[in-house]
């Protein structure tokens, strides 16, 4: 009564072509009432034309469809509401999983039955992508979940073990040697400050995820923070006999609105990674550029070891590092581009990545403009 039979047929269907007829035979317009009418009607017409022979009164084929008709639409439609949109319902409140408001509940008693089965199919198919699409979700969340924790253990043991290590030779016998004693002291020092660098950047993530650091946003000139971003890293890029700059046609100072000391964290975080993962004797390239009427584009470069474009959707996850930068990168506590992340995202702005291997790498972020 409801699929297959009659009422499903497809574009060949001798009922398509054209009238009343035709549409009411169409599946996807028939609610249950008119196919309670329908199929009474259905029913009334040749019983009648039975009676009709039988007793050749017009009077009585008249009456007895009436009689059919009216008898057959109550039974039909009593049978669909007790038996088939009953069990509708139950399917709704289970999907939906809530106790119905006066709301729901009017809907289902008066805005349900004129739905059609097909209707109601595609509110069911609907609600079914949407639990695939949560439990896809769930499954990805948990699996994120297994790697931060292994990342974490991992970056938390390995400055912990050293620590145990230096410790534990110290007290066997090394505190008596000055060479040894004064060496293996300086290393359980950088590894304790490892340590609590770590755990500064996790509580410093967890308070920007949470919402708990208040943006302060003023308006100041980009280049001249670059500049002194520059400047406080300088030692450490000549070490490595790294040359920076801003890029020649953007030296143009353009003013942004935004809270300073958060996005000279940005870009200290991104300027100190270009400088670990960057080729001895490189560039480092600061540029800025006006998008639009409400937006400037601030973009970092460098010419090192870049990476493969599969890395690139999750270099702004906490503790994901590729393999040539884990190598490279025994010091940092691998929570810097997630911090950076979080920090642009909580000014309302975006950040991208673009790089390729044994070329360079550039990681841009959009701020707003200067208020007036």
């Amino acid at each position: 009564m409801f699929g297959n039979a009659p009422l499903g047929g497809g574009a060949k269907h001798p009922f398509r072509a054209g009238g009343k007829m035709g549409f009411m035979l169409n599946t996807k317009n028939v609610s249950p009432r008119r196919l309670s009418a329908l199929t009474a009607l259905l029913l009334s017409v040749p019983i009648s034309l039975g009676i009709y022979i039988l007793h050749r009164s017009w009077e009585v084929l008249i009456g007895s469809f009436i009689i059919i008709f009216i008898g057959g639409y109550a039974l039909i439609s009593f049978t669909l509401e007790r038996f088939i949109y009953r069990k509708i319902k139950l399917i709704y409140k289970f999907i939906y999983q809530t106790k119905a408001s006066k709301k729901e509940e009017t809907y289902y008693q008066y805005i349900l039955p004129q739905k059609s089965i097909d209707e109601v199919r595609e509110d069911v198919e609907e609600w079914a992508e949407k639990q695939v699409e949560e439990i896809e979700l769930l499954k990805r969340n948990e699996q994120f979940r297994k790697e931060f924790l292994q990342n974490l253990a991992h970056e938390v043991k390995t400055p912990v073990f050293a620590i145990q290590g230096y410790v534990d030779t110290l007290l066997h016998g090394a505190l008596e040697n000055p060479e040894v004693n004064r060496s293996y002291r300086e290393k359980t020092s950088l590894n304790i400050d490892r340590l609590v660098n770590l755990i500064n950047d996790l509580d410093e993530i967890s308070k920007l995820e949470r919402g708990e650091q208040v943006i302060y946003k003023q308006n100041f000139v980009i280049q001249d923070l670059v500049k002194e971003v520059f400047e406080s890293l300088s030692i450490k890029a000549e070490q490595k006999n790294i040359r920076y700059g801003i890029k020649k046609g953007c030296e143009s100072p353009l003013t942004v609105f935004a809270d300073k000391e958060k996005i000279r964290q940005v870009i200290l975080n991104l300027v100190e990674n270009s400088i670990k993962y960057g080729k001895y004797g490189g560039t480092i390239t600061a540029s800025m550029y006006i998008t639009d009427e409400q937006h400037v584009l601030v973009e970092i470069s460098d010419d090192g070891i870049g990476m493969a474009e599969r890395h690139l959707s999750r270099i702004f996850e906490r503790f994901y590092r590729t393999e040539e930068g884990r190598s490279l990168d025994i010091t940092g506590s691998g929570l810097g581009l997630a911090i950076c992340k979080h920090i642009i995202e909580a000014h309302g702005q975006t950040i991208h990545a673009r790089s390729t291997e044994h070329v360079g790498t550039t990681i841009g972020f959009t701020l707003e403009r200067k208020k007036e």
